[in-house]
């Protein structure tokens, strides 16, 4: 699928962009699919099992307003654990988003009265149409959960959840690797912020990020073991590792999510990770990937559930 094109030419090699050169950037995205076509329907569908929040309203000045949704378990119970499963912090990180929805609309009536869940399959609405990465201030929203985050989409969504925190079980937060991150996306970074590109390497098949303070290693392997089932787990390169990072165990590495302000820190859940899908290999599918997305959250709730004890 097509991808707004970022462009290192913009600006000043060696300097950052300032606000001339975000708005340069920015005129140069395009819409190419629809949120409100896409997702929003599929949304509206859930309603029988879910409560539907809008949690909040994305104005870009232009653009129309994107509303940010989230689904809440019916049968609510205080007394159950509660799980979260997030998707498209990425915008264009296409099975994030329809892995979330798919395991809502097929697989979520298993936890009834096991689990609350709640379910936000595209956090970032704007990048989800522009196949992007960042929003609409070249600011990315998965470096942002943290107190000093500037992207709304995250900080709307850190209110959102504020009343919950603590109190969360498990936390899925849905992404993919794909070959634009090295043809477009990190090209574009390095010059956004004034920096030579290094090229790196998009491993070939699916893998996790753990939380490098708070690991949970069986967690990790229990979703591997079964994700393997629909779609090839990476493998180490030459040098153990993936994307730059040491293997903890196969198909997982460990970043200090926290510190970087990803996702994954949002709610302080016992068990947490981060999916990454290879959408891009000649040896799987969309609907693969979909399905990946989906049983990594099946696993991971089966897990958690099963040792919250």
């Amino acid at each position: 699928m097509a991808s707004t094109k970022l462009s290192p030419s913009i600006g000043t090699p060696g300097v950052p962009w300032g606000a001339r050169e975000r708005a340069e950037w920015r005129a140069s995205t395009q819409k190419l699919r629809s949120f409100a076509e896409e997702v929003f329907p599929i949304v509206q569908r859930l309603e029988s099992t879910f409560e539907v929040h809008t949690y909040g309203t994305l104005d870009y000045g232009p653009d129309e307003g994107y509303p940010q949704l989230a689904l809440r378990s019916r049968a609510w119970d205080d007394a159950l654990p509660l799980a979260m499963i997030t998707g498209g912090v990425h915008g264009y990180e296409t099975s994030g988003v329809h892995g979330a929805l798919r395991f809502a609309e097929r697989e979520a009536q298993r936890y009834a009265g096991r689990a609350n869940l709640l379910i936000v399959p595209c956090v970032s609405p704007w990048g989800y149409e522009r196949i992007h990465r960042w929003n609409p201030d070249a600011v990315d929203p998965n470096r942002s959960f943290k107190p000093d985050g500037t992207a709304a989409e995250a900080r709307r969504l850190m209110d959102f959840i504020a009343p919950y925190r603590g109190r969360f079980l498990v936390h899925l937060d849905l992404h993919e690797t794909t070959d634009t991150d090295e043809t477009v996306f990190r090209p574009s970074l390095a010059a956004r912020d004034g920096k030579v590109y290094e090229p790196g390497v998009v491993p070939d098949g699916f893998y996790l990020v753990d939380d490098i303070e708070y690991r949970q290693p069986e967690f990790q392997r229990a979703i591997i073991e079964a994700v393997e089932r629909v779609t090839h787990i990476a493998e180490a390169d030459e040098h153990g590792r993936l994307i730059g990072e040491p293997l903890q165990s196969r198909g997982v590495i460990a970043y200090p999510v926290r510190a970087l302000g990803l996702c994954a820190s949002l709610t302080g859940a016992r068990y947490t990770t981060t999916t990454e899908v290879y959408p891009d290999s000649p040896r799987t599918t969309p609907e693969q990937c979909n399905e990946a997305q989906s049983v990594a959250v099946r696993a991971g709730l089966d897990y958690a559930l099963s040792h919250s004890g």
